[in-house]
Formats: C-alpha cells, structure tokens, sequence
C-alpha cells in the first residue's frame, strides 16, 4: 500500500518530465530539429493529422529541414499549416518539396528562449513539488486511518524516501534545462 503510492508519485513525476522534453524538443534552438514540427496539424481530407503522418520529414543539413508530402496535392495544406503554427518559419515550395530555413538566432533571442526553457523547467519543479505534497497528504490520511496498520516510523520513512524521489526528478530536470541552455546559447 505504501509502496504503490511511492510508485504512483513516481510515475506521476516522470511524466512531468516526458512532457518537459517534448516541450524543449518544440523548442527553436537556430539549429534544424524535427522536434519543432511535432505540434503542427495538416488538414487531410478533413481529419486534423499530424504531419510526420502525412509527409516524409528530414534534416538534410543544420540549417535545412525537408518536408515531401506522401500525396503531392498535400503541399498547400502543409504550407497552410506551418504558416498558421507559431514556430515562425516561412515554407518555401518548389512543387514537391518543401523547405524550411531555419535562420541563425540573434543575441538576444537566443536569451528569450533561454528564459521561456526555465519558466517551462520551473512549472515542472512545481508540479514535481505538488506531486510529493499530495503524495505525502495521501500517505498522512493512510495513517489517521485506523485499518492501515501505518505507524508514525513508516511515515516518517516513506516521506524521506518521497523527499529523495522529489530530489531524484529536480536533479534531472535541472540536468535537462543546463542542456537544453548550452543548445539554445551555442552559436
């Protein structure tokens, strides 16, 4: 009964932490990355589909990303999609297609991001930090509970090792946010 909620809490925070990748992974760094298309949907005959499932994607240089439409009456949808998202790159179309430049960053966007990928890190040190609150409550009603046969010890115990669990996940966090800094600052 313990150990499942140490569990939960667990599974709990590293989700938090998936999402914090796939968010730093739509994140512009002036280098050419896939990940920045992961949100974007293209209307396919009607039905919103992702469009690494509508198109061939690749990387063919750092500063390049091709997009060739599996179907090629798709290209001017794609091209309708990219410019509505909010990744801020114009499409260009040679009629089978499409590419992406990804522009150097200046100074001082490269700063804007920066700062955009810590408050994107600290929303999930908190949600981390909620997890263990809500993990420890949990675990403090269990013991008020007179069938639970949890003694003051097990408590005192199974909230270090929720506290060391917490700690485990900021760590990496942290981890994750100083390398995603040094990606975004180098030039």
């Amino acid at each position: 009964m313990v150990n499942e909620l140490i569990k939960k809490a667990d599974d709990k925070m590293n989700k938090a932490h998936e999402t914090l990748k796939r968010e730093f992974a739509a994140i512009r760094t002036g280098r050419a990355s896939l990940g920045i298309l992961d949100g974007i949907m293209v209307d396919y005959y009607g039905t919103p589909t992702p469009l690494n499932q509508v198109a061939n994607l690749s990387v063919p240089d750092p500063k390049t990303i091709t997009i060739q439409p599996f179907e090629p009456k798709l290209l001017g949808e794609i091209e309708k999609a990219i410019q509505k998202s909010d990744i801020g790159l114009n499409p260009g179309n040679d009629g089978k297609v499409i590419r992406l430049s990804i522009p150097p960053l200046t100074e001082e966007r490269r700063h804007q991001i920066v700062k955009h990928a810590k408050k994107l890190a600290e929303d999930t040190r908190v949600a981390c930090r909620n997890i263990r609150h809500e993990a420890i409550n949990d675990l403090k009603k269990k013991a008020k509970d007179k069938d639970s046969h949890v003694s003051e010890d097990q408590v005192k115990k199974v909230q270090d090792e929720i506290q060391k669990l917490t700690d485990s996940h900021i760590k990496k966090l942290d981890e994750l946010l100083a390398h995603k800094e040094k990606e975004i600052m180098t030039v």
